[in-house]
């Protein structure tokens, strides 16, 4: 799988990864579906982040959940 590629396939893998590592309760916010797929481009950077980062404060995941929710369609 290359994520460098915009597909709706590795969009899901990004979104449902970042649940993961973000700890999302609510994992219905991450559909892929849900996401337009032309800010593929901000949703992998957004990943890059919190995969180099590793370990998020409270205050740090509630931040990249906030950005993923500006993007998001519905």
């Amino acid at each position: 799988m290359d994520l460098k590629i915009a597909s709706q396939e590795n969009l899901k893998h990004l979104l449902d990864d970042l649940a993961v590592r973000l700890n999302v309760v609510n994992v219905s916010l991450m559909d892929a579906e849900d996401y337009d797929l032309e800010k593929y481009d901000d949703i992998k950077f957004l990943y890059d982040i919190v995969v180099k980062k590793g370990k998020l404060t409270t205050l740090e995941t509630q931040a990249f959940i906030e950005e993923l929710a500006s993007v998001r369609l519905k």
